[in-house]
Parts: structure tokens; sequence; C-alpha cells
């Protein structure tokens, strides 16, 4: 069941006053890995490995059945509040809310298509698991990265390829580096061992999870977003930036129009929100595979100050965040999504995408920490 909030009334908010303090503990529902992991260790023929936290895993089980009114329906003023919050921000903003172990999911422009940029590596890891699950992959199968692998913007595993001319990482660790720090030549090597974008589109449709596209892959996604052909050679430093710096505005205005319109990687709100949730709730994935994501989403370490930092301390989160590029002060896309847990173990998927907005990072941030500290101050109600 979703709810809709149809007034037309403007209601202000103050988004600094809504704004929660204090960063929680990313440690929630932390699974044990497949196989324990050594230190970093570096082999003779190039050989990367990359360490994996410790597992920690909640105190606090999952609620089953009906355990409180809130199962079925959703507590009274939030959906007004969220409401209030997505009416005031500036931008194209989508807001979805959905308890896991419920019934009842809320949204503000919840079915509509916005950028996902980096939320999209969620998919990949998801199309991965399921092959390794079928065994058509292994967690330990070696894939090698060389200079022609790389990608563009934030790619951290590139100095250690352009200084030994390639590495070789298992798909576990390419997953721990795509979804923890959000690495995009980690992600692309996993889209190329995978099948490449036609695999992971084959398992969005596979699961039926709904109005949620995949893209080319980074590199064609963030040339075209900006008006360039692909070129290798924008892979080494700046050279991307300096390429979309040659062309006019107009041709950059266009393109980036043309993305904003119909974005190839778009997604909905509601969509995402029902992902996690079956996602949490180890319909998508065999057990085993389910508790390895969760707790690899629990390690993530972009965006600490976006819906983690709403949640009051001994709330839970796991999530994925993504951002765009910007032209002239406005962002094509500014998202979190994620999986937050109550002390008392009720689950809710969370989701806020901007699609295009000039506001301010520290607004887009208190944006998103006031719908996260919303869900935690109606809990229970």
């Amino acid at each position: 069941m979703k709810f809709e909030y149809s007034g037309k009334a403007l209601l202000a908010v103050t988004m600094s006053a809504a704004v929660l303090a204090g960063c929680v503990s990313c440690a929630a529902i932390v699974p044990q890995p497949r196989a324990q992991q050594p230190a970093t260790v570096r082999g003779p023929t190039g050989s990367v490995t990359v360490p994996i936290g410790q597992p920690v895993r909640s105190a606090q089980p999952a609620p089953r059945g009906t355990i409180d009114p809130g199962f079925r329906r959703a507590p009274t003023g939030l959906n007004d509040r969220l409401y209030a919050l997505w009416r005031a921000f500036p931008g194209k903003t989508g807001i979805a809310v959905q308890r896991i172990d419920g019934e009842w999911t809320l949204s503000q422009r919840g079915d509509e298509l916005f950028p996902q940029q980096s939320v999209s590596k969620l998919w990949v890891t998801l199309a991965v698991l399921d092959a390794v699950d079928q065994g058509r992959l292994r967690m330990d199968q070696p894939v090698r990265i060389g200079t022609e692998d790389l990608t563009l913007f934030h790619q951290p595993i590139s100095a250690r390829v352009r200084s030994e001319g390639s590495v070789t990482m298992s798909i576990r660790d390419l997953i721990e580096t795509a979804i923890t720090h959000s690495d995009n030549t980690a992600n692309d090597s996993l889209l190329r061992t995978v099948g490449g974008p036609g695999a992971v589109r084959a398992f969005v449709s596979k699961k039926d999870l709904g109005s949620i596209r995949f893209g080319p892959g980074e590199r064609l996604l963030q040339s075209g977003t900006a008006g360039l052909t692909w070129q290798q050679s924008y892979s080494i430093g700046r050279n991307f930036q300096a390429a979309r710096a040659t062309l006019s505005p107009a041709t950059r205005r266009t393109a980036m129009d043309n993305y904003l319109a119909n974005p190839v990687d778009g997604a909905s709100p509601s969509a995402i929100a029902g992902a996690l949730t079956r996602l949490a709730r180890g319909t998508l994935l065999s057990p085993e595979s389910t508790d390895y994501l969760l707790g690899v989403m629990s390690r993530t370490k972009s965006g600490p100050k976006r819906l983690k930092a709403g949640l009051p301390p001994g709330w839970q989160f796991l999530h994925k965040t993504g951002t765009g590029q910007d032209l002239n002060g406005m962002t094509a896309g500014y998202n979190d999504i994620g999986i937050a847990t109550a002390p008392d173990g009720t689950r809710y998927a969370i989701v806020v995408m901007l699609g295009s907005t000039t506001s301010s990072i520290p607004s887009r941030m208190a944006l998103m920490q006031a719908v996260s500290g919303a869900v935690a101050e109606f809990h229970g109600k």
C-alpha cells in the first residue's frame, strides 16, 4: 500500500532545525564472510587482496509477525513530515520509506525516474552474487585489471594498476572495493566479469524489480552525460575534466538536459525501496549471499553525513550513495539509499534521491538527515 499526499499548501521548513546530530555506527547486520580474509598482501604476480572488516551481528533479531500497530500502517504524522520536507526543498526530489517487516510504503515522487549514479553499483553486485549462487562465478575467482580497464572519477585502485601495469583481485575484494569505497574501476571490472550491462538488466528483469534501469557502464555513462565520446585517455589524471572544459556551454547543457529528461540509469525511489526490502527479507539471493552483501553495505565509507547522520544513537544503518556531475552549480544525481534498523530490530528501507538541485551540499545533507531523523522520531508511534 502506498500513501501519497496531494495537498498543495506550502509548508515552510527550516532544514537546519531538522538535522539530527551524531553519526551512528554502521555495523548493522554484518554477516560472516564466506572465507576469513588475511591482511592486505601482494603476490608475485601483482595480485592484491583487500582486507575486509571483522563481522559484527546485531544483538537484536529482526521482528517477526505483527508486533506493533505500525506493522500495517505508517505512524501518524510521518507522511505529513516527509511531504513538508519534500515540498520545501528546491529541485527535483524523490523520497520513499518502506517498513521492511511491515506492510506500508510512503513516497513523494516515488514512481518517477531519478539518476542513480553510483547507487547502480548495488545492481551489479546483486547480479554477480546471483551468478555465484548459481555456480557460474566464484567469490575467490581472480579478475585481472589492466590500464585498459581504468575508468574515471573515483577509482582508488588506479594508482596500483598504473604503478604495476596490472593487478589481480578476487570477486570478493572487488565487491568490497566497489561498494564500500564506490570505486568505479572495481565496479566496471565486476560488470565485465558478470557479462556486461545486459547481464545486470537480465537480473533486474528476472527478479521483477520494477522501474530500475541500468546504464552502459561508468565510462559511457559519464562521457555521454558530459557531451563527450569516450576515449581511454580520459582515464588518466584529469584528462576527462580537461576535455569536458573545452565543450561549448550549449553542448554541455544539451547533454545534461537530455540525461536528466530520460536518465539511462534512472530508477524510481519506490522501486529501490522495494528492492532493498526484498534484499533484507532474503528473497533476492541465497541466505549466504544476502548476509554477505548486507555486511558489505554496512561498511560503506561514502556519505557519512547523508542519511546515516540523521539517525540517533542505537540505530544501525547500511547503505549505498550516488553522486553525479555538476554543471553551473547544479548536480545531476545526489542520492543515498539504505536500510535503517531501530534498537528493537524494526527495519526500514529509506531512499532519498535528488534528480537535479542547485542547493548547497550542506542543505542536501540536511534534507537527508531530516528524512531519516523523521523515520526514527515516528518509529513506534
